[in-house]
């Protein structure tokens, strides 16, 4: 591979916040009397807030107007945030930050690819800003969520790298999808490692073979 940039996904690759998603996603259907669960949870996974609030009200026996939806996202939202206030460094998955070093010693960009308009917030929670400083592509600079791959193409711009030479690490099967959509390497991890289309696939990024890109 000539690999010139690696743009991470957050949630699912760095560190997980999947149970802070799902408890507060819960918290707001029980709220509203819609049946939520962890399988309907799952189909969340690397798709954007709103498009998330439109899967989980499939299950819901009345209409939301537009105004209405905005107000139970924020309140997700909301609740999300406040779950997060004890994040630490300690929550990066382990072999990350070795990872970042390896690549940032080789002289290889690094970025972020993310729906989440959390991504800062949480980034600043575990200590990772300046790694990342100015190479922030997220819900919060983008228009189309997963699987477009305008995340992708955006933070590839932001690193100066060309997309043919950037890997995306994903660990959602709509990451994958934008990542291969952005004409990019992709490198499945966690439930992502299934995806056909993935480029290569590993249990995480601890385990991935560093040789590949170093080839």
């Amino acid at each position: 591979m000539n690999i010139k940039a690696v743009i991470f996904d957050l949630d699912g690759v760095i560190l997980s916040t999947d149970n802070f998603h799902y408890l507060s996603w819960k918290k707001m259907a029980d709220r509203e009397g819609i049946y939520f669960d962890r399988e309907i949870n799952e189909r969340l996974r690397g798709v954007s807030r709103m498009a998330s609030l439109d899967i989980l009200l499939e299950k819901s026996e009345r209409e939301y107007s537009n105004v209405e939806k905005e107000k139970l996202a924020e309140y997700k939202n909301d609740e999300y945030r406040a779950s997060l206030k004890d994040l630490s460094p300690d929550d990066i998955f382990p072999g990350v930050n070795d990872f970042i070093t390896f690549l940032q010693e080789k002289g290889i960009k690094i970025a972020i690819g993310s729906s989440s308009k959390n991504t800062k917030f949480i980034l600043a929670q575990v200590g990772l800003t300046d790694q990342f400083e100015g190479a922030v592509s997220d819900g919060t600079n983008i228009i189309k969520s997963k699987p477009d791959p305008e995340v992708f193409l955006k933070a590839a711009d932001m690193v100066g790298i060309p997309p043919a030479e950037c890997l995306v690490i994903e660990d959602a099967d709509a990451g994958i999808e934008a990542g291969k959509a952005a004409g990019m390497i992709t490198l499945g991890v966690g439930p992502a490692a299934k995806h056909p289309d993935a480029d290569y696939a590993a249990l995480d990024v601890s385990s991935f073979d560093r040789t590949l890109i170093e080839a």
